[in-house]
């Protein structure tokens, strides 16, 4: 059996294209059965109800409701928990990247690939959208997955062993796709042109993208932590070098220290450094924090043609 997870937030006008071109994908494989799981992650639109009724028509659409929105990451983990497949392909319902390659993908698979990546070649998003992105897969790259596809992804398709490792590791603000470069395995890249958005509008605020941004470093690397005793020290080491300048030039020349213009300064730089440490070293024990409250990672309000028990 071949798994198709989607995460669903907004995208109720690409859901009816969606489905049709994982027909014709299955129709390519009339050996392997197919399911077809959309994980809905609290959208305020009618998302819902047009899965239901995709699924009143195929019972391969099998449908997960969370009970609100959780993020991308959880609702993939989400799909991931409840496919059943011998493989499983994850893709978004936007529509920006093509179904059409799934079945080189499952072919990859078929041939002894265990993780199967899309990453993408060009992309045709908005501007800020791009610089953030080659911000963030630049600095991935250099300081935690050497091996990080240069302009990133978020298609994949892995074997059921993967899946496996990746819902018992059930980690919270986390990065799925670091996961799955973190489980290792054979890997393989093939590359894609991400298109442009042409159905709704995309829900990927720039809160979103910060948190994204924090979850996938926090998670894996250390970095965040250096940065901030580097940091530290540096203003330490300046500290001192001003003091001893001042201290040289009083004891030399009686320079005259006029202090409260200089010492308001200094204080402000110091404090403000010591409180961005703080927020540092907050972020990761709200981490602790979260894992070690054992809060369930997501809550399923309603599932469609699926075992209860999944």
């Amino acid at each position: 059996m071949i798994s198709i997870v989607v995460p669903v937030y907004w995208n109720e006008g690409s859901l009816p294209l969606l489905k049709a071109e994982f027909e014709e994908i299955a129709d390519e494989f009339p050996s392997e059965d197919f399911e077809f799981i959309f994980v809905d992650d609290g959208s305020g639109d009618k998302s819902f109800m047009v899965l239901e009724e995709l699924a009143s028509q195929d019972e391969r659409v099998k449908l997960v409701q969370l009970s609100r929105n959780f993020g991308s990451n959880i609702a993939i983990l989400a799909g991931l928990s409840h496919a059943q497949g011998d493989a499983v392909a994850v893709i978004s319902a936007d529509l920006q990247d093509p179904p059409q390659l799934i079945p080189q993908m499952i072919r990859e698979w078929q041939q002894g690939t265990e993780v199967v990546l899309a990453a993408r070649a060009t992309r045709d998003d908005p501007w800020l959208s791009r610089l953030f992105a080659s911000t963030f897969n630049r600095l991935y790259r250099r300081f935690v997955f050497p091996d990080f596809p240069p302009n990133g992804f978020d298609f994949m398709l892995i074997d059921r062993q993967v899946v496996e490792i990746i819902v018992q590791l059930q980690e919270k603000n986390s990065y799925i796709f670091g996961q799955v470069m973190w489980v290792g395995f054979n890997r393989t890249v093939l590359e894609y042109d991400r298109t442009e958005r042409e159905h709704g509008q995309s829900m990927w605020t720039f809160t979103k993208k910060i948190k994204y941004f924090i979850d996938a470093f926090s998670a894996f690397s250390y970095l965040p932590l250096r940065l901030a005793s580097f940091a530290g020290g540096m203003m330490a080491i300046i500290g001192f070098i001003y003091a001893f300048i001042v201290l040289f030039l009083r004891v030399t020349t009686g320079f005259d220290v006029e202090g409260w213009a200089s010492m308001i300064i200094v204080l402000l730089i110091v404090s403000g450094t010591q409180l961005i440490l703080m927020g540092v070293m907050g972020e990761y024990l709200w981490r602790v924090l979260d894992e070690s409250r054992k809060r369930p990672t997501f809550i399923v309000r309603r599932r469609v043609n699926l075992d209860k028990t999944s």
